[in-house]
């Protein structure tokens, strides 16, 4: 199937997020968010056909938890969103993949959702406070997951290009990204030390956060971007860099086994293998100075149930962001939420 294109760009984003008030009387008749609804459920029903065919399970969750995934220590990339429930402290959820390893130990092909997570930073042009997660924990190590998250994007994307690819084209001004993206093999791969000796250990492109816990900057994911051809893998980050449960590369406690894949704004999924026995969960924990009792519960499960499992997140606003070729994510919201600011409806 050839790329689909379209001589003028005609339907485009209203940015009604600067007025979250009058935004929901805009969106009821704005072909935009009719749009929108259109790429959630391509999305929904994508998810599920793909995990059908794995025979991997939807998992209903909670929200809410006790046990968040981003704990404040090293590692942490984004704040907790507390809330007080009826007299008790809880969290919203960042993400419920604790809970997906534990739904491995019931089903062992795998589990899998698509819920919000909650953040407690700002929202800007490619980060909200309330997104939606696809997020799946399967059996196996670092390399299988990331060939599966490959499978994914690509089902992904076939899907909204035989569903949805004259509109898509109207608002991107062609499909050729999409294309290309199913035109692939293997997606390329690069170390994060490598990533850093090809760039420079510069501030402009690597930022640290403690000694031992580096990360990249956008600027350094868009030149790696342009570099490999847009989507790629940088693997093997500094185990302070990223939360607690990642494995660690063996051999080197300090690398983890872990990849982040990059198209689009950036960050799109990030992967990982976990702790497969209680004893290297618990030299984690103390490694990142995260308090061990806060995850009782998770080391008692992998003391009941030791098993090598490995997971991913995928921001689904961040993917809609690449599909469209946009550069707004607040303007991929169906009803926006700010924190700290009451919204209706």
């Amino acid at each position: 199937m050839s790329a689909q294109t379209t001589e003028k760009v005609s339907l485009s984003a209203p940015g009604t997020w600067r007025d979250p008030d009058s935004h929901f009387e805009i969106a009821m008749t704005h072909p935009w968010y009719r749009m929108l609804l259109q790429l959630t459920d391509v999305m929904q029903r994508a998810t599920a056909e793909f995990w059908a065919q794995r025979n991997v399970r939807a998992a209903y969750l909670p929200v809410t938890t006790g046990s968040i995934s981003s704990p404040m220590g090293l590692g942490s990339d984004s704040s907790p969103v507390r809330i007080e429930l009826e007299g008790v402290p809880t969290y919203l959820a960042d993400s419920m993949q604790f809970l997906l390893e534990y739904g491995c130990r019931m089903w062992e092909e795998g589990c899998y959702y698509v819920m919000p997570s909650f953040r407690g930073e700002a929202p800007d042009s490619t980060h909200l406070c309330q997104f939606y997660h696809s997020e799946a924990e399967l059996p196996g190590d670092v390399d299988a997951v990331m060939e599966t998250v490959e499978a994914y994007v690509r089902h992904l994307a076939g899907a909204f290009l035989k569903e949805m690819g004259p509109t898509i084209a109207e608002v991107a001004g062609d499909t050729a990204h999409i294309e290309r993206m199913l035109s692939l093999g293997t997606f390329p791969r690069v170390s994060f030390s490598d990533a850093v000796a090809l760039l420079g250990d510069s501030p402009e492109y690597v930022t640290e956060l403690a000694e031992g816990a580096r990360g990249l900057t956008r600027k350094a994911e868009r030149a790696l971007m342009d570099k490999y051809g847009e989507f790629v893998w940088v693997t093997q980050f500094d185990h302070l860099s990223v939360p607690f449960y990642q494995a660690f590369e063996p051999g080197d406690p300090s690398r983890a086994r872990n990849g982040d894949l990059l198209f689009g704004v950036g960050e799109t999924v990030g992967c990982g293998e976990r702790h497969t026995t209680a004893e290297e969960a618990r030299e984690a924990l103390a490694m990142h100075m995260v308090p061990e009792e806060d995850y009782a519960w998770y080391l008692r499960m992998r003391e009941l149930r030791p098993m090598k499992t490995s997971g991913f997140g995928l921001g689904v606003e961040r993917f809609f962001l690449w599909l469209l070729k946009h550069d707004e994510i607040r303007d991929l919201q169906m009803l926006h939420r700010v924190n700290g600011r009451q919204i209706n409806p």
